[in-house]
């Protein structure tokens, strides 16, 4: 999956994550910012091999892509494949978004991840792609002293990183 619908967060929120980051990196923790300094702190409401941003903005036409939703960063997490991430409290109102969005792409006809299907997707910010063995329990330790993290949505894109293409949705 190389694109994604992104939500970002307020600017205190994305300078709390970016410090983060930092933390992560002086153990070694490889971040998103690492892997692109275009990566910003985000929340992925779909994924996809491909999304045309012009064609998503069509098909969420009516419906803010992002919605000022406030979430509460209480958990840390891993995916398979040692991906590290920040995860928000049950939030009613962001699963009800997540899911609208799903539904109003799928039916224009696009391919996304069954991954973030509602009711598999697993709302998070990934912090880091790959962790490191030897420094899994300390990449978690550090992310656990950032915790609670209380986040606005403030803006939303397609992004599809394979290809360097950002479009920011209204």
């Amino acid at each position: 999956m190389t694109a994604a619908l992104e939500l970002y967060f307020d600017p205190a929120t994305e300078r709390r994550i970016h410090v983060l980051w930092n933390a992560l990196a002086a153990v070694d923790v490889p971040t998103l910012r690492q892997i692109s300094p275009r990566h910003r702190p985000h929340l992925s409401l779909v994924g996809a091999e491909l999304l045309d941003g012009p064609t998503v903005a069509k098909a969420l036409a009516g419906l803010p892509a992002a919605p000022p939703l406030t979430l509460s960063f209480q958990y840390t997490g891993q995916f398979v494949g040692r991906v590290l991430f920040l995860g928000p409290a049950p939030n009613a109102a962001l699963l009800v978004h997540q899911a609208e969005v799903w539904r109003r792409l799928r039916d224009e006809g696009i391919e996304l991840s069954e991954l973030y299907a509602p009711g598999v997707w697993v709302p998070h910010a990934t912090m880091s792609m790959r962790v490191p063995r030897p420094v899994l329990t300390e990449a978690i330790r550090r992310c656990l002293e950032f915790l609670p993290i209380e986040a606005t949505i403030s803006a939303a894109a397609v992004v599809d990183h394979k290809r360097d293409i950002r479009f920011p949705l209204p």
